[in-house]
C-alpha cells in the first residue's frame, strides 16, 4: 500500500510541475520565426503627431525583444521629446525631410538616410518639411542591453 501512496504523490507533484511551467510559458511572448509583414494588412492608428503601424513586439532567437513600427509625422511635428533608452534602434527615413537630435547635433536628413540611435544616447526627430515624415523604426533587447 506504501508504494501505491507514494506512486500518487510522484504523479499529482508532476502534474503540478508541468502544469506551473504550462502557465509561465503562456505568460511569454513565442519566439518570433520566419515572418512577413504585408503594408496592406497593418493596422494604421492615428496618433495627436500623424499614425503609427506597430508591426511586432516579441522575443527572437537570439533577442530579448525585437519590435518593430512605421511612424508617419505630420509637418512641423516632433515624434516626442529627446529621450534615451537602453536599448538601441534604427531608423530608416521613408520618405519626407526630418531632423534628427544624434551626437548633441541636429542633423537634416531625407529619403534612405539611417540613424542608429545608440544605448542611452539622446535622441529626437522631427518632421522639418512641408509633407508627412515616414520612417521605420528597428529596436530591440538583447542579453547585453543595459537595465538604463
Amino acid at each position: 500500500m506504501r508504494l501505491k501512496a507514494r506512486d500518487a504523490v510522484l504523479v499529482a507533484t508532476t502534474a503540478m510541475v508541468c502544469c506551473a511551467a504550462m502557465a509561465m510559458a503562456q505568460g511569454r511572448p513565442a519566439v518570433l520565426g520566419p515572418a512577413v509583414f504585408d503594408w496592406n494588412a497593418m493596422k494604421v492608428t492615428r496618433t495627436e503627431t500623424g499614425e503609427v503601424r506597430s508591426i511586432v513586439q516579441q522575443p527572437t532567437a537570439t533577442l530579448e525583444e525585437l519590435e518593430m513600427h512605421v511612424t508617419t509625422l505630420n509637418p512641423g511635428v516632433a515624434s516626442h521629446p529627446p529621450h534615451h533608452h537602453p536599448n538601441e534602434e534604427l531608423v530608416i527615413i521613408d520618405r519626407g525631410t526630418v531632423e534628427t537630435l544624434s551626437g548633441g547635433q541636429w542633423k537634416r536628413l531625407g529619403p534612405g538616410s539611417i540613424i542608429f540611435n545608440a544605448a542611452n544616447s539622446e535622441h529626437a526627430l522631427r518632421n522639418i518639411g512641408t509633407e508627412p515624415a515616414q520612417y521605420h523604426v528597428i529596436n530591440w533587447k538583447s542579453a547585453t542591453t543595459p537595465n538604463h
